[in-house]
Parts: structure tokens; C-alpha cells; sequence
């Protein structure tokens, strides 16, 4: 258990090391916009690249922000009831809503994304707006973005059956874990 832990906080460090820069995305898409705004209102001046330019950092917020989302338990959930049970029937309902849902939809985006993503890079795929940006990089960002997303649901499955198996003394999703 201690391998596949020391795993589990290995992939949790990567998402951090990725959500930190997704910060610095969020900032950057910020200026972006208010600049484009600032250049189409007040100089009546747009350009296409500033568009997609936007919505290229918007996706990468969401799409390598997923992975970062789910190791601080930040993603939505409906927590009606599951806020009120205790820890390890929360630890079951997540080890089986990983295994069962999280994984293999990320692993079926991936298998579905290869094809159109390799093609797109074969063919260095541009955007058909005058102007506009290359379209075979913010493509890349779907399937890294799932791997990102399924590494992290493996981290946090170590973690439940780590809390599971009395192998992590004390669990809270979101937080860091010792170990025993």
C-alpha cells in the first residue's frame, strides 16, 4: 500500500503543479478579454486570433482544470445526502463512482478523441476564420486533459482504499493525506 500511496501522491503533485499554472491561465484569459474589448470598443479594432485566443485559454482552464478540481474536491456534487454520511460510506460511494463512472469516461473520451486529434495534428489544422489561430494544439488539450482527470481519479481511489483498509488513519476529501 505504501508503493501504491507514494503513487497517489505523486499524481497529486502533478495536478497541483498543473493547477498552479492554471491559475496563471486565469489571469491571462482575464487580460485577453478586457483587452479585446478594450481594442474593439474604444479603436474599433477585432482580430480573430484574439478571439480564439480566448476560448483556447478558456478550455485549457477547463479541460487541464479538471484534474486539479478533483484532488481539492472542488468539482460539483450534489451533497444533499452524501455530505451526511459518515466517512466511509462517502469513501465507498467514491471508490465506486470512480471505478464505475470517472475512469472509464475518461479513458472513453480519450479512445474517441485519438483519431480526431491525430488527424488534426497530421494535417496541422488551422482555424477556417481569416486570421485565425492553428487548431491542432488546444485539440491535444482533450485527451491530456481526460489523462490528467483519470490519473487523478487513480490517485484518489489509492486514497479511499488506503482510508478503506485502515492504511490512512483519518481521511477528508480535498485533504492531504499521512501516512500509517
Amino acid at each position: 500500500m505504501r508503493a501504491l500511496l507514494a503513487l497517489s501522491r505523486a499524481i497529486d503533485a502533478l495536478s497541483e503543479g498543473v493547477g498552479r499554472i492554471i491559475v496563471w491561465l486565469v489571469l491571462a484569459v482575464s487580460l485577453l478579454s478586457a483587452g479585446n474589448a478594450l481594442m474593439r470598443y474604444a479603436f474599433r479594432y477585432s482580430s480573430n486570433a484574439y478571439l480564439e485566443a480566448q476560448w483556447y485559454l478558456f478550455s485549457l482552464i477547463f479541460l487541464l482544470g479538471g484534474a486539479y478540481a478533483l484532488k481539492h474536491n472542488a468539482h460539483v456534487r450534489i451533497d444533499l445526502v452524501y455530505g451526511r454520511l459518515s466517512k466511509r460510506t462517502q469513501a465507498w460511494i467514491d471508490l465506486v463512482g470512480t471505478l464505475l463512472f470517472l475512469i472509464p469516461m475518461s479513458l472513453g473520451v480519450i479512445y474517441l478523441s485519438w483519431d480526431w486529434v491525430a488527424n488534426a495534428v497530421a494535417i496541422r489544422e488551422m482555424s477556417p476564420d481569416v486570421g485565425g489561430l492553428p487548431r491542432w494544439p488546444i485539440k491535444i488539450a482533450l485527451p491530456v486533459g481526460f489523462a490528467l482527470l483519470a490519473l487523478q481519479g487513480l490517485s484518489e481511489l489509492i486514497k479511499r482504499l488506503a482510508f478503506l483498509t485502515g492504511h490512512l488513519p483519518d481521511w477528508t476529501p480535498g485533504e492531504e493525506e499521512e501516512v500509517v
